[in-house]
């Protein structure tokens, strides 16, 4: 367990896998086993101990590795969290198209987080062996991060129709999709008057989910090399994701309710992903030398982020629910 994995011994990579693990076992095996609707302090509670599990996380990783590395994955689990909230009105917009009951919206994002584990991982090992091999790569994913938040400004206001989605066109051409709910199912056994027999279908509950880990993809684009511009360390930049996004997720079901509150968060999140693609340039290039202050890197992410919910809750204080 001493051998290293990814710069660090596997017995850290091992401890932190059996925390996630326990967290799923916990949250599907004895808080949700049955579908029910989730309510909106059930959700702030659970989002409040995910909160808690990643504080202490970050804090065990002050023991183990300095305040150094503490810092680098508080700021990626924050910057992670802000960018992924964008996600979570893609996921609004899923289940509303759908119809997805609300009883049934958590099996969907509770295996959507497995997808997510195994495809952040396979992200994340990838971008740190380019890393390592072609360190000017950061400066591609910081130009790529700067263009992104000026693309996102550009597209604030920009509404998704999601039946002209090219991955659900694909999958109800090619594939057996069924048009109605059947409880908590993903696939059902139906009647193909095609071919004379019985076949399995897809039911909506799997199209969403489907739709969802996609979604979560193309987000990943955006905030993974956003982590990598704080830390080329891939246990701070995979440690940070994954508990930022399984807190994330819990919180949806306190937020679906109230996502036109946060109309102007997606201006502040556009600044984050400037700022933090612009703190590469401005140390090699500016500065000349040095490190972005991990501490001062993490208050700015507050600030702007602090900012845009401000703004978003006055700008909207009249608006019914």
């Amino acid at each position: 367990m001493t051998d290293l994995f990814l710069g660090h011994p596997v017995w850290m990579w091992a401890t932190f896998l059996t925390i996630v693990i326990v967290l799923l076992v916990l949250d599907l095996g004895v808080l949700h086993k049955k579908d029910k609707e989730i309510s909106a302090k059930e959700s702030l509670i659970t989002y409040g101990f995910y909160i808690l599990a990643a504080v202490a996380f970050g804090g065990w990783i002050w023991s183990q590795l300095g305040a150094e590395k503490a810092m680098e994955y508080y700021t990626g689990y924050v910057v992670e969290q802000s960018l992924s909230m964008d996600n979570l009105f893609v996921m609004a917009m899923i289940f509303g198209f759908f119809k997805i009951p609300r009883k049934y919206q958590h099996r969907v994002l509770f295996w959507g987080i497995l997808g997510v584990i195994v495809l952040r991982g396979v992200m994340i090992g990838v971008g740190a062996a380019l890393i390592s091999e072609f360190h000017w790569l950061l400066y591609v994913f910081s130009a790529f991060l700067v263009f992104s938040g000026i693309k996102m400004i550009a597209m604030a206001d920009h509404e998704t129709d999601l039946s002209k989605n090219p991955l659900l066109k694909f999958m109800q051409k090619h594939l057996r999709v069924e048009d109605q709910l059947h409880g908590d199912k993903f696939f059902v056994r139906l009647m193909d008057k095609n071919v004379g027999h019985t076949a399995i279908y897809m039911t909506p509950l799997f199209v969403a989910l489907v739709l969802i880990e996609f979604a979560d993809v193309i987000f990943a684009v955006d905030s993974v090399p956003a982590v990598f511009a704080i830390t080329t360390d891939p246990f701070i930049v995979y440690t940070s994701n994954i508990f930022a996004i399984l807190g994330l997720r819990t919180l949806y079901f306190a937020l679906a309710a109230m996502m036109d509150r946060f109309a102007y968060l997606k201006y502040a999140l556009s600044a984050v992903l400037i700022f933090i693609g612009s703190k590469i340039f401005i140390v090699d290039f500016v500065l000349g030398e040095g490190k972005f202050p991990p501490a001062l890197s993490l208050g700015i992410t507050f600030g702007i982020l602090g900012a845009g919910v401000a703004y978003s809750l006055w700008k909207t204080k009249d608006k019914k629910h």
